[in-house]
């Protein structure tokens, strides 16, 4: 083979491994989906006073008007009928006001749609140890 060939075909040699390397070393896409970041009250939480609403934050932003938040009792009954709304200046984040709550064990449902369109449903509990909180 001649000088210039040999030099062309390690080039081309070079060039390639290169472009291998770089493709095989790349990161694999992304696949960011809403998460619950933060909940008030906490997961798990043992409260000496019941909450005058549970907030929900998510790592990005949701859809307000198909988000889904329920608070129910220990008997699996629902303590309010009112429904969720999106955080006006946070749309990351939804609010369900609760009426005055009795001492006992409550859990938490929610269902929202991210703006990526992937659903996010999930529950967590709640102890209420004492009196309700004022208003």
């Amino acid at each position: 083979m001649r000088p210039s060939r040999v030099r062309t075909f390690l080039r081309s040699l070079v060039t390639a491994a290169a472009v291998m390397t770089a493709l095989g070393s790349a990161p694999p896409p992304a696949l960011a989906h809403s998460m619950l970041v933060k909940a008030e009250p906490p997961r798990r939480a043992v409260l000496a006073k019941a909450p005058g609403q549970v907030r929900l934050w998510f790592n990005e932003d949701i859809e307000g008007d198909y988000a889904s938040l329920t608070v129910l009792d220990a008997d699996k009954h629902p303590v309010t009928e009112a429904k969720p709304t999106l955080v006006s200046d946070d749309p990351k984040s939804i609010i369900l006001p609760l009426p005055e709550l009795a001492p006992g064990k409550y859990s938490v449902k929610f269902r929202v749609l991210s703006v990526d369109g992937h659903v996010v449903d999930s529950a967590f509990d709640f102890t209420v140890k004492g009196k309700v909180q004022g208003k």
